[in-house]
Order: C-alpha cells, then structure tokens, then sequence
C-alpha cells in the first residue's frame, strides 16, 4: 500500500488531475521526467510494456486501484477558491429587463470569462442577467470545488439557499468527477427546477501532454488530423462525462444535468481557420493565447455563446459585436461565425438539452 501512495504522489503532481498543474510542468521535460519517475518505481503501470509511461496509462492504472484515485482526490484539494459577491456582474441595464435565470459560475479557467462575458450578451437578447455569483479555481475539478470549506465555499452557499437556477460547471481530466454529482444532488434540494450545465471542454496542449509542445505548433494541424484529435478526445473523455451525466439524471429522477459542446465549437472554428473560412483570422495559434490553450478573445467569446445557447435555449446569431471582438479585424463577419458555429455545436448535441424547435430567436 505504501508504494502505491508513493506512485500516487509521483502521478498527483505530475498531471494533478488539473490544467493548472499541467501548466507548472509544461517546461520542457517536466511532465515526461515525472512519468518516466513513476514509471521507473513501478514498472506494472506501463500497459502496453514499451517503456514509456503514458498520461493514459497513468491515469487508467489509477482508475484500477480505487483507493489511490481517493487519495488523489485528497492530493488535489490544494486550490484556494476565488469568489465573487452574487449580483457582481449584473449591470444596471438588466433592471429594465425581463429578469432571466439565476446563474452561477463554478470553473477553472477554461470557463471562468464566461461569468464577465454572459452579462452583457443576455442584456443585448433582451434579458436581464442574474448574477448568483462565480467561484474559480484554477485547473480544478469540480470535486475541488466542492471540497472547499464552507464557510468559504460560496456555490454550496447559494444552493443551499436556493438562490441558483442553473449551474455551469467545468470538469477536468479525470473522470467521473463526483463534484459534478454532489453540486447536482445538493442544489436540487432547494430548487427543483435547477439545470446544471457541465462544460466539455478543448483538449489542453492539442492532447500532447507527455511530449514538447507549442502554441505555434497548432499551426500544423490539418482538417484530418483534428478529426483524429476529435475522436480521441471524444473515445478517452467525453464518453465518460456523457455516461456520468446520464447516470446522475437516471439517479435523480429528471434531465437536470445538461452538456455544453463548448469543444466541437472549437475544433468546427479551427477548422474553418484552416480552409481560410474564418474571417480576420488566418493562424490557428492566434485563437490561444499559451502553449496550454487559454483563449484568445475570439475563442472566449465563442465559448461563452456555447453558454449563451445552453443556458437561455436560445440561437445567439443576430446579437452584436461584443467588447472583446470590437477591434478585430473584420469584427462583424467573424461575430457571426462564431454565433453560428456555437448555435451549431449545441443544437447539435443531445445532450445539451436545446432543441432547435423549441428555441426562440435572439433579438
């Protein structure tokens, strides 16, 4: 038992189940010299016995030993939580307007933008923004979220009062995340009519977590070697968050956990920079901002009208120039695309539960 919490630890702060941790160990050598640790303590975690350690079979050799995948889970609740005040991003132009749902923001920062972003993006629909409030920490899972003390723990805080009616989350690399169930489960003890939205997010580093990688590099990819990038993260991830959330809503007797497709709008949009169909913008590295994949603000506001559809059920096609695009070249060419191309990814999964029927156009 004692060699595999040592594996454990080895594995914990090499991947730490969080983009945050990937980041600290992006230098160059640092997350393969943690594998190649693990490896070198504990040969049996290398499946396929080609004396390399992958983050795969890293994280599948956890997957088969319970009791350590808890104690990672322990390892991980290092971050501090960053909270705002419910109503801190309501503006004084949501007063006039009919009032939508209470949302709050739970994330890392794959997500955390939408919180500033939605505000003004619902006023232009027609909708007066609720703000129940955001809490953030980076590269988390959601499960760290919830681990976080209650007194500083403001998402339990405003579920407990019934003070939220939907909830976006952003799950990390391990999966299930029980911090998706626990929020669900505890939210909709106050709020039957609660919705919680779980963000299926774009793959750090194109995937490349055990290898050299940069931002540039994003350049090279092709229409087919996205498609190759596409399955895998749907075969290794995104099935996984799919049967989890089907799994909670059978357990909790209604379809109250919702996906938003937030990934397929990336790769549609990285596609279309590709084929040269993306207007004002002719690399795929300008739609990042760090070799990990933090958003430029095109991706940002892409992303956030993936939220936009998901949580008002509504096409965001029609709506205005955002703050964040208003200086880009080509501003309102490129705003429609990337309305489109989200309206596009959420209609297109089942599993966002919008429907393009019963969705009503935007202002």
């Amino acid at each position: 038992m004692k060699s595999r919490i040592r594996l454990l630890t080895v594995i914990a702060f090499c991947l730490g189940a969080t983009w945050l941790i990937a980041q600290v160990a992006a230098k160059k050598g640092g997350l393969e010299a943690r594998l190649a640790m693990a490896l070198k303590l504990y040969p049996d975690s290398d499946a396929d016995k080609n004396g390399t350690l992958s983050v795969d079979e890293a994280l599948k050799y956890l997957e088969a030993h319970p009791e350590l995948k808890a104690l990672l889970a322990a390892k991980s609740n290092k971050g501090s939580a960053n909270t705002s005040t419910p109503g801190e991003f309501t503006t004084p132009a949501s007063a006039g307007l009919p009032p939508g749902p209470r949302v709050f923001v739970c994330a890392h920062s794959f997500m955390i933008f939408t919180a500033s972003m939605l505000p003004k993006m619902a006023e232009a629909a027609g909708i007066g923004y609720q703000d129940a409030g955001r809490q953030m920490i980076g590269g988390s899972r959601t499960l760290q979220h919830w681990e976080v003390e209650d007194d500083k723990n403001l998402a339990k805080t405003a579920l407990r009062e019934g003070s939220v009616d939907v909830l976006t989350l952003s799950p990390h690399m391990i999966l299930p995340d029980e911090g998706i169930d626990n929020f669900t489960k505890l939210g909709l003890e106050k709020n039957p009519k609660l919705r919680v939205l779980v963000q299926a997010s774009w793959p750090a580093k194109d995937g490349n977590l055990t290898g050299e990688f940069h931002n540039a590099m994003r350049n090279d990819a092709t229409v087919e070697s996205l498609t190759k990038l596409r399955e895998m993260q749907r075969e290794q991830w995104n099935t996984q968050l799919e049967a989890q959330v089907t799994a909670l809503n059978t357990a909790v007797g209604k379809e109250a956990v919702h996906i938003i497709p937030v990934g397929d709008a990336v790769f549609a949009l990285r596609e279309r920079v590709i084929e040269g169909k993306a207007p004002g913008i002719t690399k795929q590295a300008d739609l990042f901002k760090d070799d990990l994949g933090h958003p430029m603000p095109a991706l940002s506001v892409l992303v956030t009208y993936c939220h936009f559809a998901a949580i008002y059920q509504r096409s965001p096609v029609g709506l205005p120039v955002p703050a964040a695009l208003k200086d880009a070249p080509q501003a309102t060419e490129l705003n429609a695309l990337l309305q489109q191309l989200a309206w596009d990814a959420v209609t297109h999964d089942p599993m966002s539960g919008v429907k393009v029927e019963a969705a009503k156009p935007s202002a």
